[in-house]
Protein backbone atom coordinates (compact mmCIF):
# COMPACT_ATOMS: atom_id res chain seq x y z
CA UNK A 1 0.00 0.00 0.00
CA UNK A 2 1.28 3.44 -0.88
CA UNK A 3 0.14 6.82 0.35
CA UNK A 4 0.01 10.01 -1.68
CA UNK A 5 -0.59 13.22 0.28
CA UNK A 6 -1.45 16.58 -1.22
CA UNK A 7 -0.88 19.05 1.59
CA UNK A 8 -1.62 22.68 2.37
CA UNK A 9 -3.55 23.41 -0.81
CA UNK A 10 -5.14 26.84 -0.57
CA UNK A 11 -8.24 27.94 -2.46
CA UNK A 12 -10.56 30.91 -2.45
CA UNK A 13 -14.19 29.85 -2.47
CA UNK A 14 -17.76 30.84 -1.75
CA UNK A 15 -18.82 28.13 0.68
CA UNK A 16 -20.92 28.91 3.72
CA UNK A 17 -24.33 28.95 5.32
CA UNK A 18 -24.54 32.72 5.43
CA UNK A 19 -25.43 34.76 2.35
CA UNK A 20 -22.46 37.05 3.00
CA UNK A 21 -20.05 34.10 2.83
CA UNK A 22 -21.39 33.12 -0.57
CA UNK A 23 -20.95 36.70 -1.82
CA UNK A 24 -17.65 37.78 -0.24
CA UNK A 25 -15.95 34.37 -0.17
CA UNK A 26 -13.21 33.06 2.05
CA UNK A 27 -9.91 31.18 2.04
CA UNK A 28 -9.87 27.40 2.45
CA UNK A 29 -7.09 24.92 3.11
CA UNK A 30 -7.39 21.35 1.86
CA UNK A 31 -5.46 18.18 2.62
CA UNK A 32 -5.97 15.01 0.57
CA UNK A 33 -4.62 11.54 1.40
CA UNK A 34 -4.92 8.82 -1.26
CA UNK A 35 -4.09 5.18 -0.52
CA UNK A 36 -3.31 2.95 -3.47
CA UNK A 37 -1.12 0.16 -4.69
CA UNK A 38 1.63 1.61 -6.84
CA UNK A 39 3.75 -1.52 -7.24
CA UNK A 40 3.31 -1.55 -11.02
CA UNK A 41 4.20 2.14 -11.34
CA UNK A 42 7.28 1.62 -9.17
CA UNK A 43 8.45 -1.06 -11.59
CA UNK A 44 7.52 0.57 -14.90
CA UNK A 45 8.17 4.26 -14.09
CA UNK A 46 5.08 5.12 -16.18
CA UNK A 47 2.54 7.69 -15.02
CA UNK A 48 -0.17 5.63 -16.78
CA UNK A 49 0.44 2.89 -14.21
CA UNK A 50 0.14 5.27 -11.24
CA UNK A 51 -2.55 7.27 -9.55
CA UNK A 52 -1.85 10.63 -11.18
CA UNK A 53 -1.79 13.20 -8.39
CA UNK A 54 -1.78 16.12 -10.84
CA UNK A 55 -5.13 14.83 -12.06
CA UNK A 56 -6.28 14.42 -8.43
CA UNK A 57 -5.38 18.07 -7.77
CA UNK A 58 -7.31 19.20 -10.85
CA UNK A 59 -10.40 17.25 -9.73
CA UNK A 60 -10.17 18.69 -6.24
CA UNK A 61 -9.71 22.23 -7.58
CA UNK A 62 -12.83 21.85 -9.75
CA UNK A 63 -14.88 20.70 -6.75
CA UNK A 64 -13.62 23.60 -4.63
CA UNK A 65 -14.92 25.99 -7.31
CA UNK A 66 -18.51 24.72 -6.88
CA UNK A 67 -20.37 26.72 -4.24
CA UNK A 68 -21.77 24.80 -1.28
CA UNK A 69 -23.40 25.73 2.00
CA UNK A 70 -21.60 23.04 4.02
CA UNK A 71 -17.99 21.89 4.18
CA UNK A 72 -19.36 18.37 4.63
CA UNK A 73 -20.87 18.62 1.14
CA UNK A 74 -17.61 19.89 -0.36
CA UNK A 75 -15.62 17.05 1.25
CA UNK A 76 -18.12 14.42 0.10
CA UNK A 77 -18.05 15.71 -3.49
CA UNK A 78 -14.26 15.61 -3.51
CA UNK A 79 -14.27 11.96 -2.43
CA UNK A 80 -16.99 11.14 -4.98
CA UNK A 81 -14.81 12.63 -7.73
CA UNK A 82 -11.69 10.75 -6.59
CA UNK A 83 -13.37 7.34 -6.44
CA UNK A 84 -15.17 7.91 -9.76
CA UNK A 85 -11.92 8.80 -11.52
CA UNK A 86 -9.34 6.45 -10.00
CA UNK A 87 -9.93 2.72 -10.11
CA UNK A 88 -6.57 2.23 -8.33
CA UNK A 89 -7.82 4.17 -5.29
CA UNK A 90 -8.41 2.01 -2.20
CA UNK A 91 -8.96 4.63 0.49
CA UNK A 92 -9.09 8.42 0.64
CA UNK A 93 -9.27 11.07 3.31
CA UNK A 94 -9.97 14.73 2.70
CA UNK A 95 -9.77 17.57 5.20
CA UNK A 96 -11.37 20.90 4.25
CA UNK A 97 -10.73 23.91 6.49
CA UNK A 98 -12.39 27.32 6.36
CA UNK A 99 -9.93 29.96 7.55
CA UNK A 100 -11.16 32.69 9.91
CA UNK A 101 -14.77 31.47 9.96
CA UNK A 102 -17.46 33.96 11.01
CA UNK A 103 -18.14 32.40 14.41
CA UNK A 104 -18.40 35.55 16.53
CA UNK A 105 -14.92 35.23 18.00
CA UNK A 106 -11.29 34.75 17.03
CA UNK A 107 -10.77 31.34 15.47
CA UNK A 108 -8.02 30.14 13.14
CA UNK A 109 -10.13 27.64 11.22
CA UNK A 110 -12.93 25.12 11.28
CA UNK A 111 -12.23 21.75 9.68
CA UNK A 112 -14.32 18.88 8.34
CA UNK A 113 -12.63 15.52 7.68
CA UNK A 114 -14.17 12.71 5.61
CA UNK A 115 -12.71 9.28 4.87
CA UNK A 116 -13.92 6.59 2.53
CA UNK A 117 -12.79 3.09 1.57
CA UNK A 118 -13.63 1.32 -1.69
Amino acid sequence: MNIIELEDMEFFGYHGCYHEERVVGNRFMVYLRLETSSMKAAQTDRVDDALNYQQAYNLLKAEMAIQSSLLEHVASRILDAMFAEFTLLDKATVRVSKLNPPMGGKMDRVTVTHSRTR
